[in-house]
């Protein structure tokens, strides 16, 4: 990111997770309202950490709710943050329902939404099952249907709102062995055009963020995949992600988070139905 829109940076990493400064330049976010889902861990985690150290009030759910619990007193008591968790699976529509009115009752409104889900396993065409199918339909596209449904009327009241999906890479270059998440995640890029398009007379911004290989439990799942099929160890697997990229390194949590803080931002206050890629620059297309 340039000078002029850089906020906080990490002073330190710590096993709980990374530690922020206070940030440099206001970026409007604080006492705004975000939910981030599935965010106990990861991606999820580093950027409902990133939008506490903004000052936001923050909403987060997952599914275990032992790990989430952990993940919000540490960011609570990091950052002296407002934080309310409600364990959950995004799959159910009527738990995300619950989930956003009880947020709406705490925090009075939201202005932020960040869906997320963990990826469908890592399979070919042929050794996906139906049932595959439908899992990751319901998981990583109709899962932020659920959560437009909810937050978008609450937006509109306000005139403004940020609905941010996170997808991956595979929205824009298919990755081999991920052919669920390459055709279910390139129809949220879809439903995310078609919110911006609809929306943005509410001042309503929606946009996607797409990483690329970054260090996370996810990836470490598709390193042991690749390794059983080719016989190269996961080390040479993770090292040769590292070098298809540019930066000659893997992405980490914290730096996607940026991004999303970024366009959640003022400092993003006219770019919407967008994907954002944070790569390392593996996406080699124009």
């Amino acid at each position: 990111m340039s000078k002029g829109i850089e906020r906080a940076r990490p002073a330190q990493h710590s096993r709980q997770g990374t530690l922020y400064n206070s940030s440099t330049v206001d970026t409007g976010l604080r006492n705004r309202v975000a939910i981030v889902a599935a965010s106990s861990q990861g991606i999820g985690r580093a950027t409902a950490e990133a939008f506490a150290a903004e000052g936001c009030r923050v909403a987060m759910c997952a599914r275990n709710a032992q790990t989430l619990q952990a993940a919000a007193e540490h960011i609570g008591k990091q950052h002296s943050a407002e934080i309310f968790t409600q364990a959950l699976d995004v799959i159910d529509a009527e738990a995300v329902h619950r989930f956003v009115d009880a947020v709406v009752s705490k925090f009075g409104g939201v202005d932020i939404c960040v869906t997320n889900a963990g990826g469908p396993p890592a399979k070919g065409f042929l050794a996906a099952s139906l049932e595959e199918w439908r899992k990751a339909v319901d998981l990583n596209f109709l899962s932020t249907v659920y959560f437009a449904r909810e937050v978008i009327p609450h937006m509109q009241r306000k005139r403004w709102g940020r609905i941010i999906t996170i997808t991956s890479i595979t929205t824009k270059q298919p990755v081999a062995d991920l052919v669920l998440s390459n055709a279910v995640r390139a129809a949220v890029v879809g439903l995310v055009k078609s919110l911006a398009n609809e929306f943005g007379k509410d001042g309503i911004l929606v946009n996607n963020v797409g990483p690329g290989y970054t260090a996370t439990d996810r990836l470490k799942e598709l390193a042991r995949t690749r390794s059983a099929a080719s016989g190269k160890s996961e080390k040479e697997i993770s090292e040769g992600w590292s070098a298809d990229a540019p930066l000659k390194r893997l992405g980490e949590p914290r730096e996607v988070a940026d991004a999303i803080v970024w366009l959640a931002s003022e400092r993003a206050s006219y770019v919407t139905g967008q994907t954002v890629l944070v790569d390392g620059g593996l996406y080699k297309g124009l």
